[in-house]
């Protein structure tokens, strides 16, 4: 039996996709699986492949890039279910293989695994589950299903009978600056001796690099190719979405909804830092400097409530023309803000810094929790977007020497600049991503490069405060305000 008939069996998984919001599902399984196709379907995967010839053999990798609500998760479920029940593999004794599904985070791994169990519990199938945990179902057959959020780390050891990636264009990890490309890299030879493996990665997309980007710029309407690479939207893939649902996206925000809906790659996204630049200011295996007597150092805080966000600070100090950052410290939720803010007053303290600048973060708790610590909080005048921006040039000048803080390099590393259409950019985290150790020393770097020498931070945030009234009061004069930051007096 092979999918589709799997898929239309009434006995099997017939109830579960019925009807016409599969229909150009099934045409992409024929494909992936090398079964034969109509004249209509080879026309849909013409559209959606950008091929005119559909592969006449099963292929061993798929990448899909889909919209959201096409039904992703639940195909991604169907394949590893028939993948694990419907096919044998050769496998030495004792040895068990595994179909592995590696979904974004815990929360999407656990949404596809509960569509597995529940396709598991038709009668036909429940009598081969041996075994099940809150992660593993293990079968008849020397075969398990395991869900697994992305982590390069769990692949080592697996004997990868498929692979199934759910939304591999949203990973992120606490380990890795890139877990798509590592993960990828791991479950090949992982796969490399198992006759019929296949990969499959099923995504909405999302910005212009990564994984996903670089399999579709190489797959993507190459004739021929073993390896198929599948774009639709979710009108497309789900035609029972309403389409006033699509619509009001776009007209909201269309950058985001020609991602999210049409399964177009953001072109207002980029990096915002080259990674040779970033390793280039890295003094390698110096976390923190000791303070020094004769040295006069400054400090930037990122306050946090103690539930979701790092709370953090970045202590630094100048060498000629150069910013030496001397300690980035985070404290990671959940914790007691307070206590947190005494234990950073402290720290600041080592280091004779009774002033500390931080962002407008929850009104004025901060500066009262920290005036209750003997330490002043002033309000940084520029915003982390701008702070971020300012740091570029002084990466790629060299101008700053980054302690080896792996967790800090990766958020670095992950920062995204995002073209705005009036000209000015907005940096931010990924989605689902951090940026509090980033933003500490970001925040840190501007206090002692922002300003010449001699000048003191509390004279520059004096003509900070003068200039941001100043610009308000041009734009209140203007029939079309710019908004203060644009103004041509902030630059």
């Amino acid at each position: 039996m092979n999918l589709l008939e799997a898929m239309e069996d009434p006995a099997l998984f017939a109830a579960d996709f019925e009807g016409e919001s599969w229909g150009a599902w099934r045409v992409l399984l024929r494909v992936l699986f090398g079964l034969e196709m109509s004249a209509e379907e080879s026309a849909l995967f013409a559209e959606c492949t950008g091929r005119l010839e559909p592969p006449a053999d099963p292929c061993r990798e798929g990448w899909i890039i889909c919209g959201r609500r096409s039904g992703k998760s639940r195909i991604a479920a169907l394949i590893a279910v028939f993948l694990a029940c419907f096919r044998k593999y050769k496998l030495a004794r004792g040895e068990r293989g595994v179909v592995l599904v590696i979904a974004a985070d815990r929360r999407q791994a656990r949404v596809v695994f509960r569509y597995i169990k529940g396709l598991l519990e038709l009668p036909l199938l429940a009598k081969r589950v041996q075994r099940e945990t809150a992660e593993i179902i293990e079968l008849q057959g020397s075969v398990s299903i395991e869900v697994a959020t992305a982590s390069y780390r769990t692949i080592r050891g697996y004997t990868v009978v498929a692979a199934v990636l759910d939304e591999i264009a949203f990973w992120r990890s606490d380990e890795s600056a890139s877990p798509d490309v590592e993960i990828v890299n791991a479950l090949r030879p992982a796969m490399a001796n198992v006759d019929g493996s296949i990969l499959l990665a099923l995504s909405s997309p999302y910005a212009r690099k990564g994984v996903l980007w670089k399999m579709h710029q190489r797959h993507h309407g190459v004739e021929g190719d073993p390896v198929l690479c599948w774009q639709a939207p979710t009108a497309t893939m789900n035609p029972t979405l309403p389409a006033e649902i699509i619509a009001d996206a776009l007209a909201t925000d269309e950058s985001a909804a020609r991602a999210e809906w049409l399964a177009e790659f953001r072109a207002d996204l980029e990096d915002l830092f080259d990674f040779e630049a970033i390793t280039r200011c890295v003094v390698p295996d110096r976390m923190e400097l000791p303070p020094v007597s004769d040295l006069h150092y400054s400090g930037f805080c990122d306050p946090s409530g103690g539930r979701r966000d790092a709370f953090t600070v970045g202590i630094a100090h100048r060498d000629g023309e150069r910013c030496v950052v001397d300690v980035v410290r985070a404290w990671r939720p959940p914790f007691n803000p307070s206590g947190v803010v005494a234990e950073c007053a402290a720290l600041l303290g080592e280091y004779r810094v009774r002033k500390v600048v931080g962002d407008r973060y929850a009104g004025e708790w901060p500066r009262e929790a920290f005036r209750s610590e003997g330490v002043q909080y002033d309000v940084a005048p520029k915003t982390k977007s701008e702070l971020y921006l300012a740091l570029v040039s002084s990466v790629h000048s060299e101008r700053v020497e980054i302690p080896d803080n792996a967790a800090m390099l990766r958020e670095l590393r992950s920062l995204e600049r995002r073209r705005g259409s009036s000209g000015k950019d907005r940096v931010d985290h990924p989605v689902g991503g951090h940026d509090d150790l980033a933003n500490a020393l970001a925040g840190v770097a501007e206090l002692i490069l922002g300003r010449p020498r001699g000048v003191t931070w509390e004279a520059a945030i004096a003509v900070g405060e003068r200039l941001h009234a100043a610009a308000r009061e041009m734009d209140a004069d203007d029939d079309e305000p710019s908004g203060w930051e644009g103004s041509s007096i902030m630059r």
